[in-house]
């Protein structure tokens, strides 16, 4: 199984009740927010449900290991550092990065880690047909495979 980010990229107006708890189940709760995910059935059947809403593709390990030294929060410490990963996971960022991606270890195992990332708006915009339009007609929305790399470290 592979490591799939999600990332949201329409806001809450409008929006049906069942997609609205979907989407809190997966903790993307506004708009630029990212999470990772295992490729699971269920979480699959989640995405398809609020494919007109997020773009979702697999993860490499640079671009994790990027989101995480960049926007990794806990709780009661303003970001996630390296000497903080090291006294309570005891690992090192590229440790962790590959441990995770072996699923060895899981983020929950950092304790106050936030398991979403928010991200700022993409360098130069999102795709030429805006954010209504499927990622295969030209537009954001839907399965992007391994160019979500691109786009997440463009959000960074």
């Amino acid at each position: 199984m592979k490591k799939i980010a999600v990332i949201r990229i329409r806001g809450s107006f409008g929006v049906r009740k069942e997609i609205k708890d979907t989407m809190s189940m997966l903790r993307l709760y506004n708009q630029n927010h990212c999470i990772i995910i295992d490729s699971s059935p269920n979480y699959i059947g989640m995405l398809k449900k609020v494919k007109d809403y997020v773009t979702w593709g697999e993860i490499d390990e640079k671009t994790f290991n990027e989101l995480i030294s960049r926007r990794g929060k806990i709780i009661a410490i303003k970001s996630l550092t390296e000497s903080y990963l090291k006294e309570k996971v005891k690992l090192s960022f590229e440790e962790f990065t590959k441990e995770f991606f072996n699923f060895k270890k899981n983020l929950k195992d950092i304790p106050g880690f936030k398991l979403y990332f928010k991200l700022k708006p993409p360098v130069k915009g999102f795709e030429r047909k805006g954010i209504k339009v499927p990622y295969s007609m030209g537009g954001v929305l839907g399965y992007r495979k391994e160019n979500i790399n691109g786009l997440i470290l463009r959000m960074l």
